[in-house]
């Protein structure tokens, strides 16, 4: 694939059904509902949103079963037909609930099976093709322009509509539809029962009354949505200026066996299916179902063949009558013997162009579309979520939290041509039309791309403040998918998505495509202990004179030890929590306890050192004294205590001690420290050869748990009771350079 500016193919649109294609050059549209505002454009706009269609041939059973009960289709329809029953599916009954969330149903509707319907229904009748998609009252019309191009490509429409289907011996009022869903293939199982008023289907249909494929397609697609209602609405995408060449790409697509859609913007909501005085509707998906050039009174003309879902409006401009009389007769007859007569239409290339706003392609195999020459992309996926409180950053306009937004390392290796590397970089929302019941639409989303050092790890706050990226999707906006084709020089690039605000939660599903096999890339997803800020460090022997800390310490020590039942008072201070996690840790700490439950000075120093070295970690991050902290901030203090933490457990630390402002007071921080450490420390000693990995049994996490007698138990909490009351005084103080000396007692009278 050339590395020019017109070097990268955004496919056609299905939501779901979204067929993956091949980036390969900058022609596409968005196929979406006339609900959907769209940025005004003087000319023809192209956008991108890569999609791969699997090289290889899945068979039905590599499809994912989606039934809440495991069962498979065909598990299904053996047990339908061993009762003698017909199939309802309970994961999607025949209740309203399943057409809209938002609104009661304004007609009383009759869910009916096709044997209901008609006396001879047919799955499907003379094969499936685009005048078997006739829009109902959906406004789903997006999904019906990408459907009927779906028909042109009759390999990739027997994977969405698997054959052996039929009203036959083996009928059971089951049927199953498999969509490329997430990066993967699902299959999604529906009875036969339609919403219909006075014995008419009111969705999507076929032309023919009898055949039935095309509107259990949408059921199925309704399902793995969660309802019908949440098909209506498709969503804009980035623009770009069309190619010198479209009219070439396009023809090469069709040739090729691509799928092809156009549509016009609209500018307000009140031009939503506004017809135009040509007769095209403004805001409405349209199938480009063929590209040609004819002879016409001694030139040559371009003409693009287009069909409207709805059937009934066509464009009444030129070539839509007369100009037909001007070209040779067996020209015209190979022309239009493919022709439907409903709602397709002829339109020569520059009206079209004038007309029509986008243009999406989806190429169904690798080949260039610009060229002969056959590319094989290789493609990474990689799954992720923003969950507030710990990784939806936002975008880069918060410095603050930017930087705890998941992180991917790439790495460029060979370039491809002109000394660059290109990469389509395409950072997909999931499952945003399930959730539009739950009140959750799409989250406004895009991407950065930064050059970083080779053994760069998770990158910080200050990396962000002073490095500019070098790529970036060139908007952020809620649409379903943002995608980019860029050409970046061989190096380390750290990539970035995230939602446009913090706190905003989302699953996130990204794809890097790259021209050559070097190109590689990872999450900076690490689990990291530091071992020297665990061991137990060497106990140092007595200087011949202690110097003041210590004989302050000492003081302490012996006044802990000497007054274990008054100490205990202070529980009230701290709370039965704070004791029982710090005692677990102290005994792990000290290392050093046996049957008799004896502690030494020298273990007692290492515990108190480590306290301070907390109380500091604090302080440093509690930067506006208020006693807590950012949970954005957690990453950066594990850090500093020698602990980093992967995303998923950075994600469950932040959910469990984080408050509704997404703030952990010195407690919990105290608290999720020592439990971590703890966690690290027992690991350690059960991973004795260093594997990364442990096995262990019931027994093993028992004699991992200290054992000692209660009134060894009840002196070391009166100690670490005190320890952390006089912790919790420090911090109301507020002077971080009092450490030193006013934790310690001055004389054996304080």
């Amino acid at each position: 694939i050339p590395t020019v500016d017109h070097s990268v193919v955004a496919p056609f649109r299905l939501e779901g059904v979204d067929l993956p294609a091949l980036p390969t050059c900058q022609t596409c549209l968005c196929i979406k509902h006339s609900a959907a505002l769209h940025h005004a454009s003087p000319h023809l706009l192209l956008l991108h949103s890569p999609r791969f269609f699997p090289k290889e041939k899945m068979s039905t059973s590599q499809a994912e079963n989606t039934q809440s009960d495991g069962k498979s289709f065909e598990q299904l329809r053996h047990e339908c037909l061993m009762k003698g029953v017909l199939f309802e599916d309970p994961d999607f009954p025949a209740k309203d609930s399943s057409l809209f969330f938002s609104e009661k149903v304004p007609v009383h509707i009759e869910w009916k099976r096709p044997t209901e319907i008609c006396k001879n229904p047919k799955f499907i009748l003379d094969g499936a093709d685009r005048t078997d998609i006739c829009q109902g009252q959906l406004g789903d019309c997006w999904l019906l322009a990408a459907v009927a191009s779906l028909t042109m490509k009759k390999e990739a429409l027997a994977r969405v509509v698997p054959p052996d289907q039929e009203f036959n011996q083996r009928y059971a009022g089951i049927f199953h539809f498999q969509f490329w869903n997430h990066n993967k293939w699902l299959d999604v199982v529906v009875d036969d029962r339609l919403p219909t008023v006075r014995n008419q289907l009111i969705m999507l249909h076929s032309a023919s009354s009898n055949e039935f494929w095309s509107a259990l397609l949408e059921k199925a697609y309704a399902k793995l949505n969660g309802s019908y209602e949440s098909l209506k609405g498709g969503s804009t995408m980035e623009t770009k200026a069309a190619p010198g060449d479209l009219f070439n790409i396009m023809k090469k697509a069709l040739d090729r066996g691509s799928m092809m859609g156009c549509s016009i913007d609209i500018t307000s909501s009140a031009e939503s299916e506004a017809k135009t005085s040509t007769g095209l509707v403004k805001g409405h998906a349209y199938s480009i179902t063929g590209v040609e050039e004819v002879n016409a009174r001694g030139q040559k003309v371009k003409l693009v063949r287009i069909r409207n879902p709805w059937g009934q409006v066509e464009w009444n401009g030129a070539w839509s009558d007369k100009e037909w009389n001007y070209i040779d007769s067996a020209e015209k007859n190979r022309i239009m013997q493919n022709s439907a007569d409903d709602g397709e239409f002829w339109m020569e290339f520059e009206d079209f162009k004038r007309n029509y706003d986008k243009v999406e392609i989806c190429n169904m195999s690798p080949d260039s579309l610009t060229e002969d020459t056959k590319h094989q992309w290789a493609v990474n996926v990689f799954e992720g979520n923003w969950i507030r409180g710990s990784t939806a950053g936002g975008c880069r306009n918060y410095i603050d939290t930017f930087w705890t937004n998941p992180q991917f390392k790439l790495l460029l290796n060979d370039a491809d041509g002109d000394n660059t590397c290109s990469v389509v970089i395409a950072l997909m929302q999931k499952n945003r039309r399930k959730l539009r019941k739950e009140g959750l639409d799409l989250e406004t989303i895009g991407f950065a791309v930064y050059e970083v050092w080779k053994n760069t790890d998770h990158v910080g706050k200050d990396f962000f403040r002073y490095n500019g990226s070098k790529a970036r999707s060139r908007t952020y906006i809620n649409m379903r998918e943002v995608a980019e084709r860029f050409t970046l020089p061989p190096g380390n690039y750290l990539l970035v998505p995230t939602t446009f605000q913090p706190h905003h939660e989302a699953d996130f599903l990204i794809r890097v495509f790259s021209e050559t096999k070097a190109e590689s890339i990872k999450q900076l997803n690490v689990f990291i202990l530091s071992l020297c800020c665990f061991h137990q460090p060497p106990m140092p022997s007595p200087p011949e004179e202690e110097t003041k800390e210590e004989k302050g310490l000492r003081r302490l020590f012996e006044q802990l030890a000497g007054s274990v039942r008054k100490a205990s008072s202070k529980e009230g201070f701290v709370g039965k929590l704070f004791s029982t996690m710090l005692l677990r840790f102290f005994l792990d700490t000290v290392n050093q306890v046996d049957n008799t439950g004896k502690i030494e000075f020298q273990e007692f120093k290492v515990f108190w050192e480590k306290l301070k070295k907390w109380i500091m970690l604090f302080l440093s991050f509690d930067t506006d004294r208020s006693g807590k902290m950012s949970s954005y901030e957690l990453r950066g203090a594990l850090k500093a205590a020698g602990m980093q933490l992967n995303n998923p457990l950075l994600q469950l630390v932040g959910l469990r001690f984080a408050d509704e402002n997404y703030e952990i007071d010195f407690d919990d921080y105290l608290t999720c420290i020592v439990r971590l450490e703890n966690m690290f420390r027992v690991f350690q000693a059960l991973d004795k050869f260093n594997r990364g990995r442990v096995q262990m049994n019931i027994m093993q996490v028992n004699t991992n748990t200290p054992n000692v007698n209660p009134e060894f138990f009840s002196t070391v909490s009166s100690t670490v009771l005190y320890l952390t009351y006089l912790m919790r005084l420090f911090i109301q103080v507020r002077d971080s350079q009092a450490v030193r000396h006013f934790m310690l007692p001055l004389s054996p009278n304080n």
